[in-house]
């Protein structure tokens, strides 16, 4: 009896120390985003499972502070879902630092809850922490060490990793120069819309490197660069003239 009345009281305690739920990812986005238009309710709501120590609702309501630009705040609540293990606070905690936002920025800081996130297969979290060893930022330059979280992030469809995978074997920065593994690499991440891929892709029909040479095609992959603007849209429109001029190599 004695037993049973220590585990009861066990069970009881941790029931009233614990959130009434925890709220899934999506529900907790929900809410940040119906807060964030406005709706007080959806605040207040997100608020509370976040004092009660839902790590989804304080990463979250960490995001929705920052999208108001309250940075102190949403460093707050990011800390606490972090000191919980939480891989997507984490990664903010990591944003944060190299931003300098809502704390001094510190790329050592930033490198060290990015590859807590990393640790736990956050692919973003993985891709910035190979930009980080690329670009020697908070870390010395390696771009071993860049191409490793590459292939992780990369290896879980994100485009912005499979880009600078391809880089990588493009230049031969880290592996061997590959231009076939270049181009499987720089087309997955194209066929996810990165402009930025799909003006290399562009540039790799245009000189035929590792593919047949294909001005029909590398007019295809620069204009849905060209279309998307910004600084790879530019590029994709001059790249277009030049090959237009006859001037591919």
């Amino acid at each position: 009896m004695k037993t049973y009345t220590l585990l009861a009281a066990t069970l009881f305690t941790f029931i009233a120390a614990s959130p009434a739920y925890a709220m899934t990812h999506d529900q907790a986005k929900a809410l940040a985003k119906a807060a964030y238009k406005g709706n007080t309710a959806d605040l207040t709501q997100l608020e509370t499972a976040a004092q009660q120590k839902d790590a989804r609702a304080q990463t979250w309501l960490g995001v929705y502070f920052s999208a108001k630009k309250d940075y102190a705040k949403a460093v707050y609540w990011f800390q606490k879902a972090a000191q919980q293990g939480n891989a997507d606070a984490e990664f903010m905690m990591g944003l944060a630092y190299y931003h300098g936002q809502g704390v001094p920025k510190n790329y050592a800081k930033a490198n060290y809850w990015y590859q807590k996130a990393a640790q736990q297969g956050d692919a973003l979290a993985e891709n910035h922490l190979g930009d980080d060893y690329y670009n020697g930022q908070g870390v010395p330059k390696n771009y071993a060490k860049a191409n490793y979280w590459y292939q992780k992030a990369a290896q879980q469809g994100d485009a912005s990793a499979e880009k600078n995978l391809g880089v990588a074997y493009y230049y031969g920065q880290g592996v061997p120069q590959d231009y076939a593994k270049a181009d499987y690499w720089i087309k997955k991440a194209a066929q996810q819309g990165d402009a930025g891929a799909e003006a290399m892709m562009g540039c790799v029909y245009a000189l035929g490197h590792g593919v047949p040479q294909n001005s029909m095609k590398a007019h295809y992959w620069l204009g849905k660069a060209a279309a998307q603007g910004g600084k790879a849209g530019a590029m994709a429109e001059k790249l277009i003239q030049v090959i237009e001029n006859g001037h591919t190599h």
